[in-house]
Parts: C-alpha cells; sequence; structure tokens
C-alpha cells in the first residue's frame, strides 16, 4: 500500500502543474491559452483586428498628428494614420506592433541576402569611444551631426551614426587573421543616431533610425574590387525581392572616404537627392559628382542626362586601407607577411526603406506594402452582426483556420476583422487604408449552394469570387517569409 505521505504529495504536485501549465503554441505562433487554463478561454488563438494594438485615426485624413515643426510627407502621414509609429520628439518615434513586425521581416529578407554573400551578423556597441574617432579624424569632420556625451569621469563618447573605426578596431585586436580567412565580410543591424538639424518626412530623415551596416576587409584592392560588386549585386537583388525600382548612380564617398562609392535611390518627387540619368546608356549619378552645367553622358557622350529626385535607401564605399592603416588592421598573407587589409563598407536604410516603399507604392489615402514585408498578408471579414447574411460569420471562422492549416505560408499572416458592429463596407475601407495584400470579404455570396468568397488583391486591384479552393488555390502561391 502506498504511503499517505506520497498520496499528499503526488496531489500537491499535479495542482502545481495544473496551475503553472505552460500554454502550447499554435499553428500561428500565438499561445493557445484555453488548454492551460479554465480562466483564460477568453483568449482566442485566431488573430483579431480589435486584439492589435495599432491605435489608427482612419477616420481624420488631415496633417493634425503631425510633429510641431516637421515638414510632413505622404508616407510619414500614412504611416501614422494607420498606427504603424507614433511621434516622441522630433526626429525620433515609437515604432508600433505592426510597423515592428514589417520591419522584422525585412530583416529577414536583408538577412538572407548579405548572408548569401558570405555576411556574419554581429552587435557592435553604439556608444563609441572617442579616441577611435578622434584617431581617425572623423571627431572634428563630423561636426554637429554627431551626438556627443561624457561619462561620469569626463571621458568623451559619441553615439555611432557608424562603425567603420570600431569594426577596424575589433578585428585588428584579434588574433592575427590568415589571408585564407578573407574575405571577411561583418555586418550589424542597430539603430544609428545622428543630430540632425532638421528632421522632416517620418521615418525618411530622422535623429535616431535602424540602419544595416557591413564592413569587408580583402587581401588586395582587386579582391576588394570584386566584394564591393558582389554586395552590389546583392543589393539589387534585395530590391527587387521588394518590387521596388532603385537605381544605382555614382556618388560622392563624403566624410566617410574611400575612391569609389555608389548610392541606391528609389526615385520620388520627395527625394532630396538630385539624380542625373542618361536616356541612352546605364549611366547614373548623383548631381554632387558632376559640374553643374553637364548636360552630356560622360560613359557614351550621346546620350542627354535628365534630371529626376531620388530617396537615398542604401550607400556603398571602397575604403582602401583608410582605416585599416589607422588601426592597424593586419592579416598573414601567402607569403607569410603582415598585410594592410583592403576595405568596404556598405549601409543600408532600415526604416527609411520601410518608409520610402510606403511612399513610392501607396496612394494619397491606401498604403501599399510590397508583398514579401506586409504585416499581415489577409483580412477576413465576416458579416455585420445582425445582418441578413450574419449566419455566414461562421464560414468566416473556418476560413481563416482553414488557410492556416491548410497552407503553412499563411501561419500567422491572416486576420479576422471581428469588429462586426460596423458595416463591411468600413471595414473593407479600413482594411483598403492599411494595405492588407489580400482581403476576402464574407458576404451573401457565402451563403449560396456552393460559397463563393469575394477576394480584393490590392497589388492589382482585381476583385474576385472564388470558392473556398479557389481561396486557398490563389493565397497558397503568395510568398511569405
Amino acid at each position: 500500500m502506498e504511503p499517505a505521505v506520497h498520496k499528499s504529495w503526488r496531489r500537491v504536485f499535479h495542482n502545481l502543474h495544473r496551475a503553472f501549465i505552460i500554454p502550447k503554441r499554435n499553428s500561428s505562433g500565438w499561445a493557445d491559452h484555453a488548454a492551460a487554463s479554465p480562466h483564460s478561454s477568453h483568449v482566442k488563438s485566431t488573430l483579431l483586428v480589435s486584439r492589435l494594438y495599432q491605435p489608427s485615426n482612419l477616420r481624420d485624413m488631415g496633417l493634425d498628428s503631425q510633429v510641431a515643426g516637421e515638414m510632413s510627407c505622404k508616407s510619414q502621414r500614412l504611416m501614422q494614420q494607420a498606427g504603424l509609429i507614433h511621434p516622441s520628439n522630433p526626429g525620433c518615434y515609437y515604432y508600433l506592433p505592426t510597423a515592428v513586425r514589417s520591419m522584422e521581416k525585412l530583416i529577414r529578407v536583408i538577412d538572407q541576402e548579405m548572408q548569401g554573400i558570405g555576411g556574419q551578423k554581429l552587435d557592435m556597441p553604439s556608444l563609441c569611444s572617442a579616441d577611435l574617432w578622434k584617431a581617425s579624424e572623423r571627431w572634428d569632420l563630423m561636426g554637429k551631426e554627431l551626438f556627443r556625451l561624457k561619462d561620469r569621469h569626463g571621458t568623451d563618447y559619441c553615439l555611432g551614426p557608424t562603425h567603420e573605426e570600431a569594426v577596424t578596431t575589433l578585428v585588428a585586436h584579434q588574433a592575427t587573421l590568415s589571408y585564407r580567412q578573407l574575405p571577411l565580410l561583418l555586418y550589424q543591424i542597430t539603430r544609428k543616431f545622428r543630430d540632425e538639424p532638421k528632421p522632416k518626412f517620418g521615418l525618411l530623415r530622422g535623429r535616431e533610425f535602424y540602419m544595416k551596416d557591413m564592413y569587408s576587409f580583402d587581401v588586395s584592392e582587386e579582391a576588394a574590387h570584386q566584394t564591393y560588386e558582389s554586395v552590389c549585386q546583392a543589393y539589387t537583388r534585395l530590391f527587387a525581392r521588394l518590387g521596388l525600382r532603385c537605381v544605382q548612380v555614382q556618388a560622392d564617398t563624403g566624410n566617410i572616404g574611400g575612391t569609389l562609392s555608389h548610392e541606391f535611390q528609389l526615385p520620388a518627387d520627395i527625394g532630396e537627392d538630385r539624380l542625373l540619368v542618361c536616356g541612352n546608356c546605364s549611366f547614373s549619378a548623383n548631381v554632387e559628382t558632376l559640374s553643374s552645367d553637364k548636360t552630356d553622358c560622360p560613359r557614351c557622350s550621346t546620350g542627354s542626362l535628365v534630371e529626376s529626385k531620388g530617396i537615398e535607401v542604401g550607400h556603398t564605399f571602397y575604403l582602401g586601407k583608410k582605416y585599416s592603416h589607422v588601426f592597424e588592421a593586419t592579416f598573414s598573407s601567402a607569403q607569410n607577411k603582415l598585410t594592410t587589409a583592403e576595405m568596404g563598407c556598405y549601409g543600408l536604410g532600415v526604416t527609411r526603406i520601410l518608409a520610402a516603399a510606403i511612399e513610392v507604392m501607396s496612394t494619397e489615402e491606401e498604403i501599399r506594402w510590397p508583398g514579401l514585408i506586409a504585416p499581415y498578408q489577409v483580412c477576413v471579414l465576416p458579416p455585420k452582426k445582425g445582418s441578413k447574411v450574419d449566419e455566414a460569420s461562421v464560414l468566416a471562422e473556418e476560413l481563416v483556420q482553414t488557410l492556416g492549416e491548410a497552407l503553412p505560408c499563411l501561419r500567422g499572416e491572416v486576420v479576422l476583422d471581428d469588429r462586426t458592429q460596423m458595416s463591411i463596407g468600413k471595414r473593407l475601407k479600413d482594411a483598403c487604408r492599411l494595405g492588407y495584400p489580400y482581403i476576402v470579404v464574407v458576404g451573401q455570396g457565402a451563403l449560396e449552394e456552393t460559397p463563393k468568397f469575394e477576394v480584393i488583391c490590392q497589388q492589382t486591384g482585381e476583385t474576385m469570387f472564388l470558392s473556398k479552393d479557389g481561396v486557398l488555390d490563389l493565397l497558397g502561391k503568395v510568398e511569405t517569409l
């Protein structure tokens, strides 16, 4: 017979297990709390619009939410009204959950492309020593754009807008590199800081922003140019995957230095950069790199240069030995001699890409996302509660569950607009403004003998009436990460 004390302890452990059971994750990534506790049955695994923290102001299309003293633009207005961002102080924003979800997808695409060419991800301190910046002579060169501070001991630091000094010091302080380890490509995606005199246009020109910065170390100038070209090609692939028309233009090296530089520009009327593009060949350049009266193409000599505006979303630099010489970043050559590495650096404005994509793709009232980084791919609209077709609501819920179960690519990507106190028309207008790539309306057609669902494709503007199998077939082709 089992001792009574053992029985009592068994009951204690059983009760503890019931009280603290860890909820399982369902296929969409949301916690299914119903199995964990009878008191949490109100928490559903379905993604519901009413539960998303997205404090939108879609009814007000004015500029009341504009940050005082800042110039506004379409992307800033749309992102604030849609509850994607919220102003904190000039040049700084809260990134709200829906925007973070899109940004995380963008970062995954960037990671894929950078790691595809051999990039290794790391994370460097944002607080940078003034000594390093003084050694490279950029402490004074950067002027007022550099956020500077002192610690309690009076030591000078800056908040890093870029990390050439830091990464070169890191590599220089490690055990001697072998030529067999090169090219070495190190990159990070972190917050950067720049004391902009006049922040404007939301995330397009702020004081605090996210950036991908990569740094390469090579054995020779020839090898460094090959690495430079491979990064440029990766950038081109990245923007192609996002469906963004990006122009690679010859650019000035600025205070970063080096002897070769290119910008990646998204053509846009609000762009602050002036671009010159040849209509005859592929030559393109920032106007800063050419004489002001230049009208003929310097490459083909026959084409005329046409000026347009662009938003800079990426920048590449061949640095040579500018930093590696100062900080003694060397490697052991095939002849067993210490040799100074050739360097390059390559930036992508992560939050700027996000805002610029909305700027160039959206209408004045409706957000349009690059499909790959849309926060959610599908929004399902059930009928209004109490309407003549209210009984079709169950079909909407079943469709959401089926999409998540039958299509792995859509798990966690389908949102149900459960605000059924509102008409379908009002919710449809909201869904269009928020930019869901696909909107599925469950209305009168769902009550037919063979239920039909209205599917709206935001990218093409096409509306289709499809059976459940037709919906699955269409949405099964959606590319997700």
